[in-house]
Formats: C-alpha cells, structure tokens, sequence
C-alpha cells in the first residue's frame, strides 16, 4: 500500500479521514465523478480543522487504499475467509456496506449511528495508546 511522501497516518488521522468520508455530501460527490481533486481539497480542508496537515493527493490515496483493502477484506468474509481483517472496517463497512439507495433515504444528520469516538474527534482526543 503506498506511503504517501514518508509520512504515516496516525490512527487518529485516519480516523479524522473515515469522519470526513462518512458525510453523506462528500460520499454522493465521490460516487457521482472520477475527476474527485476539488472533493479531496475540501477533504483535506476539513482535516486541517482537526489539526491534521495533509494535502488532497495524500487524502486520495489513502482513501483509495482503505476501499481497495476494505473490498479485499470483504469479498474474503463473503466467500467465507473469515480470517482476513483490518483496522477500521466497522467503520469503512458503514459507509461502503449499503446500497446507495439505503444512504440516501437516511435522515440527513443521523449521529446515533457513528461510533463515539468520530463525533469526539472534532476535540481532539489523543488519547489512545
């Protein structure tokens, strides 16, 4: 999976990613084009606000890589490998699981289905260890 100039994600970093992704506008504008950079600028913008400096291509790539090992980790459980798993696949499983019809008839700010720990991050809880 590519590294993206050096520099790691943290998990809270990654976590911030997931939060930002989970918005029902930024999943219907990343479902509806292939030429995403204005979506990953504003992706990274919204980072920014959580102190989390990382620019629109770093945004891409991991978000391509976390739905590319998400898909592997679910086409595995779905043909029965229940052995192959990853970080933040509940999370990612939220957002990829359903049918985009089932999203879009969703209440529009629906917090009681994110774990605490996405609606926490905007003050800043690093305190997992």
């Amino acid at each position: 999976v590519a590294n993206e100039g050096g520099k790691h994600w943290t998990v809270n970093e990654v976590r911030a990613l997931i939060c930002v992704w989970s918005d029902k506008t930024i999943q219907q504008q990343l479902e509806g084009t292939v030429r995403n950079k204005r979506i990953f600028e504003q992706v990274a913008a919204r980072l920014q606000k959580f102190g989390i400096d990382r620019d629109w291509k770093q945004c891409r790539t991991k978000y391509k890589n976390l739905k590319h090992e998400y898909k592997s980790v679910k086409s595995a459980q779905d043909s029965g490998i229940a052995s192959k798993s990853m970080k933040f696949f509940n999370e990612l499983d939220a957002i990829l699981g359903h049918s985009t019809m089932e999203q879009a008839s969703k209440s529009d700010n629906d917090e009681s289905e994110r774990p605490p720990e996405w609606t926490e991050a905007k003050s800043e809880k690093d305190s997992i260890g």
